[in-house]
């Protein structure tokens, strides 16, 4: 089993840029602005040939009693718990501070193997910069820079030795990762996101607080049901372009946007208890246009009384009647109804998406869609289909030859997906249908040189013919 390295210490010194250089990606988000972290971040580390976990947390404040900051601490308190070593890191350039202290006090009363990480040392004095900091009592400090990379690899190596030899590495190794489902949870600002997550895993593990924009970045967690691995990601709400002030918040969204595009399937959640707003729609389109298999959460549907449920319903077939082949599920993030449904959706949407559909089948289908309804004429030529065979995969792309197709009218393609679609049962994935024309290979010919009529002249010559 991998080592747990937790990366914990107070606000913007530096934990997240560190979490990127050990995990040799840019999964958390880093910015000059304190706070920027605030759920348990994990990924994949190795050195040399010794794989670990790292786990990113946000800024430490243990004395912080209530808000969003004591949900925090409540989280990075946690991540020590699981932790098999800590790396604490400080900010060399700052100096030791109080804050520094109280982290150390905990650290020390946990009971975990833990490091000094004296961050921001690059072109410091390495025997100067950390000597303030064995004040702390956690052994002697290991001066780094995680932006450049100095002292890093020393510093793991370090930690990684306080828990004795490497075990075995396990046999299944890369193979895990392709069997993985991600998926992408996502919907506007406090629609109940983070409580469905922590929900289905049955523990707090990130934080639901009744506070739009709570989670900033997107958070990967997996876990394993009936036997399937799953990676969920914890998406940072979606407002309006308009009323994304904050640089955090832009940051947020694009982090969004990248976790629907890498996922494999999506859950929209949509809150019951306020309309289908314009931003709904804008967050499923976008995931259409990605090509996701999707899976709607219609959350909050406890409490609400018959009426209300059923213009609810309507209000949602009639604003997103262009998601008619995702199914929708009414749940309740907080009590658990529903969520078991929802997975089964996730599941089959994704078996939709990755679909094999046979080139003999498509095309038989093909013309039994025809055959019951042609397509209509633009002008005396009626578009012709010969054939259709697979294109691509999640999404499912059925590419259409034959002659004159690019006069297909829109409302017959929209025929032809409903045709397919219930054809080899493709619910819960967009299709696409792609029209490729014959090329009638003697339209590029010249035409032959016509004869001049009976008593006219030759062009050529110029006589005149007898």
């Amino acid at each position: 089993m991998k080592p747990t390295v937790v990366l914990v210490g107070r606000p913007n010194v530096g934990k997240s840029t560190l979490f990127n250089r050990l995990t040799k990606t840019r999964d958390a988000l880093v910015a000059d602005i304190p706070g920027l972290t605030r759920d348990r971040h994990y990924g994949h580390g190795r050195i040399g040939d010794r794989p670990f976990l790292v786990v990113d947390t946000g800024g430490f404040e243990p004395l912080a009693k209530d808000g969003i900051m004591h949900e925090m601490a409540r989280q990075t308190e946690q991540a020590i718990a699981e932790a098999d070593v800590v790396v604490f890191v400080v900010d060399g350039r700052a100096g030791l501070a109080a804050l520094d202290k109280e982290i150390a006090v905990k650290l020390r009363r946990a009971g975990r193997p833990a490091l000094v990480a004296v961050n921001k040392a690059e072109g410091l004095n390495p025997g100067v910069v950390g000597a303030e900091f064995h004040e702390l009592g956690l052994g002697e400090p290991h001066p780094i820079s995680a932006t450049h990379g100095e002292g890093v690899r020393a510093l793991v190596e370090a930690a990684l030795d306080t828990l004795g030899p490497a075990p075995a590495e396990d046999e299944e190794g890369a193979a895990v990762a392709d069997d993985v489902l991600k998926v992408a949870i996502v919907g506007r600002p406090n629609v109940g996101k983070s409580t469905m997550i922590n929900a289905l895993l049955g523990e707090e593990r990130v934080i639901a607080f009744d506070q739009p924009g709570t989670t900033r970045d997107a958070i990967d967690i997996d876990f394993e049901r009936a036997g399937r691995k799953y990676r969920l990601t914890d998406t940072a709400g979606l407002r309006r372009k308009g009323k994304v002030f904050e640089t955090i918040e832009k940051f947020s969204v694009i982090k969004t946007l990248q976790s629907i595009e890498e996922a494999n399937a999506v859950v929209l959640v949509l809150d019951a208890r306020q309309e289908v707003s314009d931003q709904d729609a804008h967050i499923a389109g976008f995931i259409v246009e990605s090509g996701r298999a999707l899976t709607i959460a219609v959350n909050k549907w406890d409490g609400l009384d018959p009426y209300v449920r059923e213009r609810v319903k309507v209000d949602l077939e009639r604003k997103l009647k262009f998601l008619d082949f995702a199914r929708f599920h009414y749940v309740s993030a907080l009590t658990g109804l529903g969520l078991e449904q929802v997975f089964r959706s996730v599941d089959a949407a994704y078996k939709a998406a990755t679909a094999n559909l046979p080139t003999p089948q498509l095309t038989r289908a093909l013309i039994d869609a025809v055959a019951r309804q042609q397509p209509p004429r633009h002008g005396v030529f009626r578009p012709k289909m010969r054939y259709a065979h697979q294109g691509g995969r999640n999404p499912p792309l059925i590419v259409i030859h034959g002659n004159a197709l690019e006069h297909i009218s829109d409302s017959y393609r929209r025929y032809l997906e409903s045709y397919f679609r219930e054809t080899f049962r493709l619910q819960g994935t967009p299709l696409r249908i792609q029209f490729n024309v014959s090329h009638n290979p003697y339209a590029d010919r010249k035409k032959p040189a016509e004869k001049p009529a009976r008593g006219g002249h030759a062009v050529a010559t110029g006589r005149k013919i007898h």
